[in-house]
């Protein structure tokens, strides 16, 4: 499956706007966490995007071409060394009492 994402869209599963250029270079599933790596060759970088289906948290982030595999299978040790530079993205969800 090629999903493709603008630079400041929400993560690939949450319906984002696509761009034709972008690139999904590999898809993985760990326990509720959807892992996508994509590339956007427009601005020559490579992207990590992580989503817990279960919860709709999420978070991207920019990794160097060279690490893009080793941060595609361990995403959480990469989003710590970037300092912040990832956001959360969570979907709204209501709770009702019924």
């Amino acid at each position: 499956m090629n999903r493709n994402i603008t630079p400041d869209g929400p993560p690939p599963a949450t319906g984002a706007r696509v761009t034709p250029q972008t690139r999904e270079l590999a898809q993985r599933l760990s326990g509720t966490d959807e892992i996508l790596l994509l590339w956007h060759p427009e601005v020559e970088r490579v992207e990590l995007s992580v989503l817990d289906l279960a919860t709709g948290a999420g978070f991207r982030i920019e990794v160097a071409p060279a690490d893009a595999i080793d941060a595609f299978y361990h995403p959480y040790a990469y989003a710590t060394k970037r300092d912040g530079s990832y956001r959360v993205e969570r979907e709204e969800r209501m709770i009702v009492d019924v």
